[in-house]
């Protein structure tokens, strides 16, 4: 007579939880536990979601961890670090296809938010430009990266910015950039970036709505600042 692996009735009961109420009562590493049964069909998965846990602090940090940190951990093995990376690409689509529903001048936290997740913990300084319609809501797939740089420098170009805007028919722009070192206060480099680009685009009757910088959990507004 076979008998179920013991794992197979708590991956079980995880889920009915899960489908009773959400995560709702959950335990990090539950919630951890409850995303590697997907990635890992046959191994009780308790002991490596603790171990993510105790190395990256909390959910946010094993998704934002490289993937080879990620396979360290005993337990991964090679499948769940890109399952885990295909979780966190998906909850950022999520969020760009529902600013793409909003008006974004009344919801800047949502696209702050939506930027942390995308390039917050990215280790080299990436530029990206959210394309806005007239009623400034997020054009459909209008996020584009236009520079990745260094860890403190990326080149950007006004022109390109300006071009890139009229080639996808944008009516305003946001613009975003990390800050790999944790700070989100704007360097003078980044004024002067945002001025310059702010001018050629009047030039054309583009509106420059805001300028963010990213870290992994702070972001600074150049128009809550009053610099926009």
């Amino acid at each position: 007579m076979s008998h179920k692996p013991s794992y197979e009735g708590h991956r079980k009961r995880l889920r009915e939880r899960f489908l009773r109420s959400g995560l709702e009562g959950f335990a990090d590493y539950e919630v951890v536990e409850l995303l590697l049964t997907l990635a890992i069909p046959r191994q009780d998965v308790k002991q490596p979601a603790k171990a993510l846990i105790a190395r990256f602090g909390n959910l946010r940090g094993i998704l934002d961890a490289p993937v080879e940190e990620l396979g360290k951990v005993p337990g991964i093995g090679s499948v769940a670090p890109t399952a885990l990376k295909i979780i966190k690409a998906t909850a950022t689509l999520y969020l760009q296809q529902c600013n793409e529903q909003e008006e974004i001048l009344n919801h800047p936290d949502k696209l702050a938010e939506f930027w942390r997740l995308r390039i917050g913990a990215h280790p080299n300084e990436r530029f990206e430009v959210a394309y806005l319609d007239s009623g400034y809501r997020l054009l459909k797939d209008g996020v584009e990266t236009l520079e990745e740089g260094t860890i403190d420098r990326a080149a950007v170009y006004p022109r390109r910015v300006v071009e890139s805007a009229l080639r996808r028919g944008a009516y305003a722009i946001v613009l975003a950039h990390n800050h790999p070192n944790g700070e989100p206060t704007p360097s003078e480099q980044d004024k002067l970036l945002t001025r310059a680009i702010t001018l050629a685009a009047e030039t054309v009757s583009l509106r420059v709505v805001d300028h963010l910088i990213i870290t992994t959990d702070r972001y600074f507004s150049f128009k809550k600042a009053g610099l926009l």
